[in-house]
């Protein structure tokens, strides 16, 4: 019981810090008249990511590299098959040229050089695999180029000022806000990790499996309620980008990040994996020329999320 406890309080309190870090991150922005637009691509965009860095930064720390590569492969398989097949139901979600032709096949990109970098057991036929702290420079590098095209096109997206906060609290609020969401963020990152160990022993099961399935889905739980709310409110171009820009985030910066703090082992089993989130991400590409062209329809939502679950039983079995 104390277990199933853990894992519950732990994902709650790592959402609620999120929300308390993105609300008084934004509040302090808007003081020093940070734009609405810019607040959307940074303090908000990188706030729907925190709990899987905080979640990755915990596991890599107390050497569960396995939960660590697991909640970043989990995650991003769960954000393009669960949360856009979601999104897509509830409405069509057509997207621009840019979107289509670069912001996708960029995540792509995110995880093939993953794939060269965590095999390094057979490209140079070392003894293991390991992200090493310059794998984990190498990929903050790509972050950053990606950060720059984000501001780049930042004029282009409509509707993204409407997912943030509204409210503008007075400076020492903001700054006890900030500092209750990096704390929750840190407890229930730790709660969550110790609650998937344990929960692997119980059941007799790999902590990849946990960390790819339980631990990914509950830290992606900030990427479905923006996704979902932006597809209800007609605005794809938010639904898809916040997807794809999360996917990317989780193997550029939250691995990267990881990585440089400490070297982390790669699983050869983990490939598999590595191969879903690649044929994913090229499903979600094939998509955008069936039927309604560059559109994720609602057929195509329906198809997401039964593979989804076939990938699902497939971990389970």
């Amino acid at each position: 019981m104390l277990l199933y406890f853990k894992f519950i309080v732990g994902f709650a309190v790592i959402i609620k810090g999120a929300d308390f870090l993105v609300d008084g991150s934004s509040s302090i922005a808007r003081r020093f008249r940070v734009s609405e637009l810019v607040i959307g691509l940074t303090v908000v965009a990188f706030g729907t990511s925190t709990p899987e860095l905080f979640v990755n930064i915990v596991a890599s720390l107390k050497g569960n590299s396995e939960i660590a590569i697991g909640n970043i492969l989990g995650s991003n398989i769960a954000n393009i098959l669960l949360i856009l097949g979601i999104s897509s139901i509830i409405c069509p979600l057509s997207v621009t040229k840019g979107t289509v032709w670069k912001e996708i096949p960029f995540s792509l990109l995110a995880a093939i050089v993953l794939g060269m970098m965590a095999n390094d057991q057979f490209i140079d036929k070392n003894g293991i695999s390991l992200l090493t702290r310059i794998d984990g420079l190498v990929l903050l590098s790509f972050f950053i180029i990606f950060l720059y095209y984000s501001f780049s096109i930042a004029k282009e997206i409509e509707g993204i000022e409407t997912h943030v906060p509204l409210k503008e609290h007075g400076l020492a609020k903001s700054v006890l806000l900030v500092m209750l969401g990096l704390g929750g963020l840190c407890f229930g990152g730790d709660w969550i990790v110790e609650g998937a160990v344990d929960l692997a022993l119980k059941l007799g099961i790999s902590q990849s499996v946990v960390g790819l399935t339980i631990v990914a889905v509950g830290t992606s739980l900030p990427e479905l309620a923006t996704s979902a709310v932006a597809a209800h409110r007609g605005k794809p171009d938010i639904a898809v980008g916040n997807v794809v820009g999360s996917n990317i985030f989780n193997i550029f910066f939250v691995l990267g990040v990881s990585a440089v703090i400490k070297p982390i082992p790669f699983n050869s089993r983990s490939n598999i994996d590595i191969g879903v989130v690649i044929l994913a991400s090229l499903l979600l590409f094939t998509f955008m020329f069936t039927g309604q062209k560059r559109s994720i329809d609602r057929w195509e939502g329906v198809v997401s999320l039964m593979l989804y679950g076939a990938y699902l039983v497939f971990q389970i079995i």
